[in-house]
């Protein structure tokens, strides 16, 4: 009998050595105040300015306010420019604001949308700006485009924004300078920077109607002036602003349904909501325009380059039968009609010209030369 039968097979290992790990966890940045990021903050009591040493004491003595007063509207402004994470962050804790949208605010390259958040809302707009040139190349960038994050609440708006166009100084000083407008509350001040944004697009958008004109009537010029990576490049730029403007129609005309938006402030934001349905139909018509401009621009050059080949096809028609009359004389056979005669030489000449003329004058007679 095997002895592997009566006795189990016991496999010893080798003992392994111990080992001490030590765990890394991820280090995670300190909340900060936003410090380098911040254009301007303030405290809004009736319609005015108030000066408070930071942002958390502009917040308490704003709902310090609106405590005692029953419908007051005063709020806390903070504008910021491309923050970091952790300063976002800490605005994060002091105003209550949802992570996603923190995290939507940081990374920027969102879609222009609204979502609403317990009883505060976020708001993504796409800001653009047209970057005028002395002269156009292929890579001359014609329509620039940011982004700008609203956090609405209560008594607070932070305003996020993303690149260096479309800043929000010019609505900030509007509205203080008329304290009726700020007095308004925080939906004024997101019914202000929509309406500044839309009227953006619509300045934008009319600068592009005028430089398809221009590309329009340079079609049908001479060929110098026509230029089809210039058309090319209106459209693609095209194609930018229509993805910038379009895609907010729907979140904007859903705004004043939304229960953070007073009664009183509805009917601004259908207007702001009309004057981007304008914009967003002359974006399609011009980018329409743009297409066929493009098509015309193709059609005319092959037009044109058809013409050319006509015109050579032409004159070399008309030189092969003197170089066919040519050919022939210059054989040097003894036996040749008409090389012994003294007519000989002019009577070739006098075919060879005839020839020719008529050549010419039926050729410019179906338009080819």
């Amino acid at each position: 009998m095997r002895t592997s039968t009566l006795f189990r097979r016991t496999t010893r290992h080798p003992a392994q050595p111990h080992v001490s790990r030590q765990l890394t966890k991820p280090v995670r940045e300190v909340c900060v105040p936003p410090v380098d990021s911040i254009v301007e903050f303030g405290a809004y009591i009736k319609g005015e300015k108030v000066v408070a040493p930071g942002i958390e004491e502009s917040l308490e003595l704003v709902r310090e306010h609106n405590s005692r007063s029953d419908g007051a509207k005063a709020f806390v402004w903070v504008g910021l420019h491309e923050p970091a994470a952790p300063e976002v962050e800490w605005l994060a804790g002091v105003f209550g604001l949802h992570p996603l949208s923190v995290e939507d605010a940081v990374k920027a390259h969102q879609r222009p949308k609204v979502e609403r958040y317990g009883d505060s809302l976020f708001m993504v707009l796409k800001s653009i700006a047209y970057l005028d040139h002395d002269e156009l190349t292929a890579t001359s960038e014609i329509i620039a485009t940011g982004e700008i994050m609203v956090f609405l609440g209560v008594d607070f708006v932070v305003t996020v924004r993303h690149g260096r166009h479309c800043p929000l100084t010019e609505v900030r000083e509007r509205l203080e300078d008329k304290p009726e407008l700020m007095n308004r509350g925080p939906a004024g001040v997101l019914h202000a920077i929509a309406d500044h944004v839309v009227d953006r697009y619509l300045q934008v958008a009319d600068l592009m109607q005028l430089e398809l004109e221009e590309v329009e009537a340079t079609v049908f010029a001479d060929v110098s002036s026509r230029d089809i990576n210039r058309i090319y490049q209106l459209k693609r730029e095209m194609l930018e602003l229509k993805r910038a403007v379009t895609p907010l129609q729907a979140p904007l005309a859903a705004l004043p349904q939304r229960r953070v938006i007073p009664s009183e402030m509805r009917e601004y934001f259908r207007d702001v909501g009309d004057h981007l349905s304008r914009v967003c139909e002359q974006v399609e018509s011009s980018n329409e325009l743009c297409s066929s401009i493009l098509q015309a621009a193709l059609a005319r050059s092959n037009a044109l380059a058809n013409e050319d080949m006509r015109k050579i096809s032409s004159w070399v028609a008309i030189m092969a039968v003197p170089t066919m009359i040519a050919g022939i004389y210059g054989m040097n056979f003894d036996f040749m009609p008409e090389t012994n005669q003294v007519w000989g030489y002019p009577a070739v000449l006098g075919v060879m010209i005839t020839a020719c003329v008529l050549l010419h004058r039926g050729f410019r007679r179906n338009g080819w030369l």
